[in-house]
Parts: structure tokens; sequence; C-alpha cells
């Protein structure tokens, strides 16, 4: 999905996000642990288009695919920074949690740059539910 230029990314970036998991059949969730993996998908994508959004002159891309195990989720970016859970965490602050919850909910993530090329792909995957 492009989201270059648009305006109100974060919603329509999990509209989009839940309405794949609706086509690839992880909504609507029969158990908890199928809501708590959807629930974290969605929770993963707002985040990382939010720190596109805050450190990266916003996002441009978002891709989302599933093998039904895992579903990896990239959001591209013109933005220099290195994405990085902040250290200490300290629960009680507000701001930067983005990448503590994301390492947290997420089986890996990463970020992938094409040398000569701005900007990055910030990826992440989340395991299917059970």
């Amino acid at each position: 999905m492009s989201l270059g230029g648009e305006s109100g990314v974060v919603p329509l970036a999990r509209d989009f996000t839940r309405q794949a998991l609706y086509a690839w059949g992880w909504l609507p969730a029969a158990t908890a642990d199928q809501r708590a993996a959807a629930e974290d998908v969605l929770l993963v994508v707002s985040e990382l288009v939010t720190n596109a959004c805050l450190h990266a002159e916003g996002p441009d891309e978002l891709w989302i695919a599933s093998d039904n195990k895992v579903l990896r989720i990239e959001v591209s970016d013109r933005g220099t920074g290195q994405p990085a859970p902040r250290t200490p965490h300290r629960a009680g602050r507000p701001g930067g949690h983005g990448m503590f919850i994301v390492q947290r909910l997420c089986l890996d993530w990463g970020v992938i740059r094409t040398p000569g090329v701005a900007g990055k792909t910030v990826w992440a995957e989340v395991g299917g539910p059970a």
C-alpha cells in the first residue's frame, strides 16, 4: 500500500492490515489466541508507521505478506535514522515505547538498507495464530 503524501496514514495502514487479516482468515478470530495474534499485528503496524511519521518524514509504503505461520510487515521510509528500542525502557514514561513493543510482540525484526538509495525498510515478523 502506498502511503507517501497521504494524511491519516496510521488509520489507513490499520484498515489495510485489518482487510488483509480477514482475507487470510486471521479474522474473525475464533479463539482468544487468534484474536491476540491479530491485535498484535495491528499494533505492530501502528507502531512501525507511527515511527516513520515521527522519525523519518513519514512512511512511503506498507507491505504485508503471510504464509499462515508467519506474517511479515514492512514499512519503507526515506529516513536515515536507525530504529532501536529505547534503553533503559521506562514503562511509566510517555513516548519511546514503539520499538520496545515491536521487539516484544515479534518473532524478529530488522532494517534493510539499499546502498545508494535514500531511506530504509523496517520489517517485523509476527507468529500466526495457533
